[in-house]
């Protein structure tokens, strides 16, 4: 699932009427009234503020819909001007009243990312007793950089790996793929990240949360895309824990975890094991371990690995 950007709430609010006072987005009512949206402007990180953006934004995303179906459907020889203005007026209304009364989702996402950008970091406990800081998590939501993945994922990671006698290394290169660098994971139904940061399936002795997505499965050399249950978990460090205790606890990853220090043979094991049913996984690993992407952002650390 695509995570949207971060929006600015004040740079999407149009028109900065001076005389405006009271927040009203009752007001905004049609799409040309701009004044109804004006007064947000005063203050831009309001609830009211936050959920007019969203709906026009949402608004904004149905003109679109609407503008490709009309123009797939119309013949330009017999469409007049005077017609397409009309048009466009139409839609640019249904557009906005849709988007006020019904519930398609992308207005829900947009407030919980915009309420997200101007709330305080807290401090959160997992079940697995660590604190989790507001800014890790928001991992998956925030669409961090490689050196901020790394900064958020070393902690838990170098715990999991010392307690299992490996190079956090290989761990930190298979949690960058599974997750993209932490910008692309299973989302729970509400679009919150499920912290599943090394892609563990739900299986039916599975019995805490789940989160459905689409994945990659390859079977006898085809690649096919398939509705995927994945587990789903209070914060990052409890998706570490479950991935160690996996894999201490499962014989099909006995060689891996005899690896050691020896980050490049973990790698190399772990693929051949069935951790992933993608031939290439082992070679996909081996890449990102190797990349300058991250020694650029281990570096800094190099000394704790």
């Amino acid at each position: 699932m695509t995570t949207l950007p971060p929006i600015n709430s004040a740079m999407l609010i149009p028109g900065n009427a001076p005389g405006a006072s009271a927040l009203d987005t009752s007001a905004a009512t049609t799409y040309t009234d701009i004044n109804g949206l004006a007064a947000l402007k005063k203050d831009p990180n309001s609830p009211q503020a936050i959920s007019a953006v969203a709906e026009q934004v949402e608004a904004l995303f149905l003109q679109m819909m609407l503008k490709s179906m009309r123009e797939a459907s119309s013949s330009q020889e017999t469409d007049s001007n005077e017609m397409g203005m009309y048009q466009d007026m139409f839609d640019k209304q249904v557009a906005l009243s849709i988007s006020r009364h019904a519930d398609l989702g992308l207005g829900r996402l947009l407030k919980r990312q915009l309420a997200g950008k101007t709330a305080p970091a807290a401090v959160k406990a997992s079940s697995s007793g660590t604190a989790n800081l507001g800014g890790a998590a928001n991992l998956g939501s925030a669409m961090p950089t490689p050196a901020e993945f790394v900064n958020r994922m070393m902690p838990p990671i170098r715990r999991a790996a010392s307690a299992l006698g490996l190079n956090p290394a290989g761990l930190l290169a298979q949690a960058a793929l599974e997750t993209g660098w932490g910008q692309r994971m299973p989302r729970n139904p509400d679009g919150s990240p499920s912290f599943n940061m090394f892609g563990i399936k739900a299986g039916d002795g599975w019995t805490g949360a789940r989160a459905v997505a689409d994945s990659m499965e390859v079977t006898n050399g085809v690649a096919t895309t398939k509705r995927t249950a994945f587990r789903a978990y209070g914060s990052i460090e409890d998706s570490v824990d479950d991935f160690a205790s996996m894999l201490k606890n499962s014989p099909r990853y006995r060689e891996a975890i005899a690896a050691g220090a020896d980050a490049q043979a973990y790698i190399a094991r772990i693929g051949k094991s069935g951790y992933a049913t993608d031939p290439e996984y082992g070679n996909k690993l081996n890449q990102i371990l190797n990349s300058d992407t991250l020694q650029a952002a281990v570096n800094p650390r190099i000394a704790k690995l």
